[in-house]
């Protein structure tokens, strides 16, 4: 059976990306995942645009691992020369929209829970999630399903990462910045300069350097990605608003950044969401001592994925390059669907 799993794989993934699934509008492909799992004899779940499965013998007395990867994709680059949702296989590269991310991952963990679905022996329950609005760190996502799914003891979420181990990613906290003044001509000395008063504070966005640093992630990065202020140029403007992206790492709580942020700017600070949290797993965690001892390489992500959404110890893995995410002609080598697969299915096998 495991020799024609990739060839399976691939299969899915070409009908996957042959059918639109911008995020928030993936029920077609939810619809297809649905068939596909009842078509192979396997118990499926659904829930919006979440589907999931439970393996065959089910024990609640042995721990549970949530496989988890998403079927949405962002909306296809301007740059793109083929098309989008084409799923040309050639020269050994499946092209298009979410064949890399995370089309590729998705399959091989499908792949990897239908080889191990009817087993009756396992040491641990399998629980697969198909999860929507992962590009956009949808509410109704892998969140809207987490209570409906069996105690998840840990988890491994399905990203393109050479399948090597990703034990930490970054979180994320987005902060809309508002500097005040006040409004008056710009031709004679009235009023106070919005654009002025945030310039301190941009600066210190810019430079600050927070103590405590990740051994897995690095330093806290913070960026000023958007500003917007003034209406006329004769008229000094009353605000600034200004946006800032803070990738945050394990060494420090979101509620922790936040309170740093506020203890040393003078604007407004709004944080958007306190939902993306950074995570961490322990080296001597069970799913890190697997991939180690079949010779995966451990490092720490900077980007963020459902990881952030998953209150359980967690490890993103999967074929693809991360690299390729999001870029012009999307494509994986079908090589690596066959890799990933054999990756999940060793890893699985080794956790004690």
């Amino acid at each position: 059976m495991k020799e024609h799993l990739p060839h399976i794989a691939i299969g899915l993934l070409q009908q996957l990306i042959s059918i639109p699934s911008f995020s928030k509008e993936e029920e077609k492909t939810a619809n297809l995942l649905v068939s596909f799992f009842k078509h192979h004899g396997m118990e499926t779940m659904r829930k919006g645009n979440n589907v999931w499965s439970i393996n065959k013998y089910f024990d609640p007395n042995k721990p549970t691992i949530l496989l988890n990867s998403h079927h949405d994709t962002v909306k296809p680059n301007p740059a793109y020369t083929r098309d989008p949702f084409s799923a040309d296989l050639e020269d050994g590269r499946l092209y298009g929209l979410g064949s890399n991310d995370a089309g590729g991952a998705l399959v091989s963990l499908i792949m990897t829970f239908f080889y191990f679905y009817n087993e009756q022996n396992l040491k641990y329950n399998l629980v697969l999630a198909a999860s929507a609005e992962e590009e956009i760190s949808g509410t109704n996502g892998i969140e809207l399903i987490w209570n409906e799914l069996p105690k998840i003891d840990f988890a491994i979420v399905g990203e393109p990462t050479l399948t090597d181990i990703a034990v930490a990613e970054k979180g994320l906290l987005v902060l809309d910045c508002v500097a005040k003044g006040k409004a008056g001509h710009a031709a004679r000395e009235e009023g106070v300069n919005a654009i002025y008063e945030s310039l301190q504070d941009i600066e210190w966005f810019r430079t600050y350097q927070f103590p405590k640093v990740s051994e897995s992630l690095g330093k806290i990065k913070m960026s000023v990605t958007v500003i917007h202020a003034g209406q006329a140029h004769n008229q000094v403007p009353a605000e600034c608003k200004f946006t800032v992206d803070v990738r945050v790492t394990d060494a420090y709580t979101l509620e922790e950044v936040l309170d740093i942020i506020n203890h040393h700017v003078s604007c407004e600070v709004m944080p958007r969401s306190l939902r993306l949290r950074p995570s961490g797993v322990s080296e001597d965690h069970p799913l890190v001592k697997a991939g180690t001892a079949i010779g995966k390489k451990l490092y720490g992500s900077p980007t963020t994925s459902d990881q952030a959404l998953i209150p359980v110890p967690s490890i993103k893995m999967g074929p693809g390059d991360s690299a390729r995410s999001h870029s012009a002609d999307e494509f994986i080598f079908a090589h690596e669907i066959e890799t990933g697969i054999d990756s999940y299915i060793t890893l699985l096998e080794k956790i004690q």
